[in-house]
């Protein structure tokens, strides 16, 4: 019934699951570079081993988004031309609210070209939510309210691609084009470039808000996405998840999702996640009960390591492993 692989988060995110299903179906495209990549890449041998990316959001609900343009270093938020000073204490608050922050810019825009924007997204189901503002100075963000009551909410969705170099040399050849390829699409969008998302053997990745739905290994213009989005939908093939959910959700629903043809952005949502007892050493094993139209959904997913360790990243040091997910079951169960 397929495979989900998890692999560390390199910040705070902590597992990353991801879900690899055999369907029968033929392969949907891959993104291909649109700059050289090295064989050793970590995106390229990502693909040659065929992982897939589903089940890898990261955890967050909440997410500040904080316009800087020009160069950003490994680290975008303390090596950027963002106030250091500020840096370290927003990043303290962030935790403490429990945001996750992304430095974004616009597609090929200039320092000089900031307008000292940013804003709160909620991707809390039911609230879903960007709301937009300016700033006169870094240090005023350290003083203004983080809950969505200032600033004007976006009426377009919002597509964060990752091109942080620094980071990943990955994430800057294949998403770069992506982000500038994505205003091109066919329906009104609002792109920007960001921050380090995790996964970068997924690259290009890609965040839309305010659903807080996770991509990777986009392909091509981005084309596909935007549509699906546009028609209200998710665009399965290259779903990584839905952030804020957990890892044994986010692949409970990626599965339940294929199986049962329910591609609708607000569709089955997780209603409660339950451990089983392990049937060994090393595997962990959840009961996932969804929402469903016709009445809940449950699937059963188990875990384990696996067997081998790759490099999950260019710039790791070592080898790695990951935690494989198996769905072995699902069952619809029908309102009384």
């Amino acid at each position: 019934m397929g495979t989900v692989t998890t692999a560390p988060e390199p910040e705070t995110t902590g597992a990353d699951p991801q879900f690899c299903q055999d369907t029968g179906e033929p392969t949907p495209p891959r993104s291909t570079p649109a700059g050289r990549l090295d064989e050793a890449r970590c995106s390229v041998q990502a693909l040659l081993r065929g992982d897939s990316p589903v089940a890898t959001a990261p955890p967050a609900r909440r997410w500040l988004l904080v316009e800087q343009p020009g160069p950003w270093g490994r680290d975008a938020l303390l090596e950027s031309r963002f106030d250091r000073q500020v840096a370290s204490r927003l990043a303290t608050r962030a935790r403490e609210l429990g945001m996750r922050i992304q430095m974004v810019r616009r597609p090929g825009e200039r320092l000089s070209d900031s307008g000292m924007r940013w804003a709160v997204a909620d991707t809390t189901a039911g609230v879903e939510t960007v709301h937009w503002s300016t700033r006169a100075s870094d240090a005023e963000l350290l003083e203004l309210p983080w809950d969505g009551s200032v600033g004007e909410a976006s009426t377009l969705p919002t597509y964060l691609v990752c091109t942080h170099g620094a980071h990943d040399a990955c994430c800057a050849v294949r998403g770069r084009p992506l982000a500038r390829a994505l205003p091109l699409s066919g329906a009104p969008v609002d792109v920007w470039e960001t921050s380090h998302l995790g996964g970068d053997r997924f690259a290009a990745n890609v965040v839309v808000l305010p659903w807080g739905f996770v991509y990777g290994q986009v392909p091509q213009d981005g084309a596909g996405l935007v549509a699906a989005h546009a028609a209200g939908e998710v665009a399965l093939p290259w779903l990584r998840g839905k952030a804020g959910l957990s890892p044994a959700a986010q692949a409970a629903q990626h599965h339940a999702r294929g199986e049962l043809g329910l591609l609708g952005v607000a569709d089955l949502p997780p209603r409660q996640v339950r451990t089983l007892d392990s049937p060994g050493a090393g595997t962990e094993c959840f009961e996932v009960t969804l929402t469903g139209p016709d009445g809940d959904v449950v699937v059963t997913v188990e875990s384990r390591l696996s067997e081998q360790a790759q490099r999950l990243t260019c710039a790791a040091a070592r080898p790695g492993r990951w935690r494989t997910w198996h769905p072995l079951s699902l069952q619809v169960a029908a309102r009384a």
